[in-house]
């Protein structure tokens, strides 16, 4: 019986063994597992959102949708906005503000017009609506600088109203369609049409004649004294000439 016992306990002591080696080979494959496969990578940054994408969603920017694609600009501010630390600001004018202007006009701008007129409509900085309060006017667009006055664009406020002028249009801001401290979309109720696109340049001076006394005049009554002495002087020649002809005559008469 102590001989039974004695294997018994044996195989009980073996069981756990065998039980303990087998869980730390079970141990091991896993980790062994875990290690072969690569790390999981940390999910890159979201970019900031797709500027038409925006408009799209907001709805009837049609026209101005169009125009960003056509002129490519679109494609630049996106572009801006993932390479761009100071963010945008973008007046979108509505497909009612654009259904407001004297027929005709977009199809009457060049194509070099129709993109400076879709950058006079950004501003290459974020401003909040706030910050309208104490911005700088002309405010400077991607149309051109500040101090170009071809493109001015001036702001003004009044409590919480936001009006902007171009020297053509007067518009109203009237509600922010899409803001996260990067990308700032305002909507307007007019296109903003640059004031350069509208005004014929005046016509330049016409030459003023010289005046009497003046280096041009006497120039050319120098000129006419020339001519004139010039004058005088083959008569002289042809006078002379036939005096001396008729004299040779007169010594040779019989």
């Amino acid at each position: 019986s102590t001989l039974s016992t004695h294997k018994t306990k044996t195989k009980g002591k073996m069981k756990q063994l065998l039980s303990s080696v087998s869980l730390l080979v079970i141990i091991f494959l896993s980790c062994t597992k875990g290690m072969a496969q690569s790390p999981a990578q940390a999910p890159a940054p979201s970019g900031p959102d797709n500027f038409t994408g925006i408009l799209e969603k907001a709805g009837q920017y049609t026209i101005f949708i169009r125009l960003l694609k056509s002129t490519q600009v679109g494609d630049q501010i996106n572009t801006q906005l993932n390479n761009s630390n100071q963010g945008l600001t973008i007046f979108a004018p509505t497909d009612n503000a654009f259904s407001n202007l004297k027929s005709g006009t977009l199809n009457s701008l060049t194509d070099q017009q129709k993109v400076q007129l879709v950058q006079f409509h950004v501003i290459p900085s974020f401003l909040s609506a706030s910050q309208f309060q104490t911005a700088s006017n002309p405010l400077r667009t991607q149309a051109g600088g500040g101090s170009n006055a071809q493109f001015p664009l001036n702001v003004t406020t009044s409590g919480n109203q936001v009006n902007i002028t171009t020297g053509i249009v007067n518009a109203t801001l009237a509600n922010t369609v899409y803001t996260d401290n990067q990308l700032a979309v305002y909507q307007v109720d007019q296109v903003l049409l640059p004031l350069d696109f509208f005004v014929t340049p005046a016509p330049a001076p016409a030459p003023s004649k010289p005046k009497k006394g003046s280096p041009a005049d006497s120039a050319a009554g120098s000129s006419d004294d020339a001519s004139v002495d010039s004058s005088c002087a083959k008569c002289a020649g042809n006078v002379m000439f036939y005096m001396s002809l008729a004299f040779v005559s007169f010594c040779y008469l019989p």
